[in-house]
């Protein structure tokens, strides 16, 4: 609905849930898309480098300004600049930033000649900019400039439907970048994901199924190659859940924790389930029970 619009978007969301690829597919969609995407982080870049960066600079303005250089404003002309962070962007700037929204101009730095530009501004932010804006930290005028268009993204804890597809597609990317032949992911080690409340979002994701596709020798990623954030300095995972509206079975829960140890102390056994009964102190009899009680193998 917004790609073909002229409005400035603001995409709002905790780190980590696709913002950037959101303003991406925004820009690629848009009348826009054959000219140039630029992106960059308002909060990564010191003050006076994110200034350069922005708006460009004329030689001599600064001690290693040999030649004139154009900023990403310029080098955005006619498609879209991403103002990533935008809640870190400094005062200075946002008056500057304020201009390029209201006016169309700005000038490089140490430059005396205004230079129209036709972009789009796409900014986000993990922040609550109006919060800011009360404590005088962001400007109000700047903020409405930018907030035409809101778009949230939810965390992946509050759209578990998508952990499949993006799993999916993330082990497709990664087997074919480290060349295996992993295709899947145990139906046990999707629950676990599916039962994890990622903190870090779909950045965690990825990067727990890459370390996932590094790590197995199999053509399936099992449970034992899932490195999630919780598990402790002794490599023992310490399972998290969240608690949605619905809640969960307590049982439920409490038999695949119990299944994930007595897995882990086979494994640390290589199998052996006299050594893994003494490790867990129950009774040869009673891991048997349990074994087939919780279906392990």
């Amino acid at each position: 609905k917004v790609a073909d619009t002229p409005a400035n978007i603001l995409i709002l969301g905790e780190s980590g849930t696709g913002k950037e690829l959101v303003a991406r597919a925004i820009h690629e969609n848009s009348s826009r898309a054959k000219m140039p995407f630029q992106a960059i982080n308002s909060g990564g870049i010191p003050e006076n480098l994110l200034e350069s960066e922005l708006f460009g600079y004329m030689k001599g303005s600064f001690t290693g300004a040999y030649a004139d250089k154009p900023g990403l404003l310029e080098t955005a002309k006619g498609g879209t600049i991403f103002l990533d962070e935008i809640g870190e962007l400094p005062a200075v700037l946002q008056v500057k930033l304020l201009r390029v929204v209201q006016e169309k101009t700005f000038r490089r730095i140490g430059g005396a000649d205004d230079i129209k530009v036709d972009v789009r501004i796409i900014s986000a932010t993990n922040q609550n900019l109006e919060d800011k804006v009360k404590k005088g930290e962001f400007r109000e005028d700047l903020y409405f400039r930018l907030n035409v268009i809101p778009i949230y993204m939810p965390p992946l804890r509050e759209r578990k439907e998508d952990i499949p597809l993006l799993t999916n597609h993330f082990i497709e990317k990664y087997a074919k970048e480290f060349k295996k032949e992993i295709r899947t992911i145990s139906s046990y080690a999707m629950e676990l994901l599916m039962n994890y409340a990622f903190p870090g979002n779909i950045r965690e994701l990825e990067n727990i199924i890459e370390r996932g596709v590094a790590m197995e020798s199999s053509n399936i990623i099992l449970p034992e190659n899932l490195v999630l954030a919780s598990e402790s300095a002794t490599g023992e995972s310490i399972y998290t859940w969240d608690i949605g509206e619905n809640g969960i079975d307590l049982n439920s829960e409490l038999e695949k924790i119990e299944k994930a140890i007595i897995e882990k102390a086979l494994k640390k056994t290589k199998g052996s389930k006299t050594k893994a009964a003494e490790l867990l102190k129950i009774t040869f009899d009673s891991l048997r029970y349990r074994m087939e009680k919780l279906g392990v193998d």
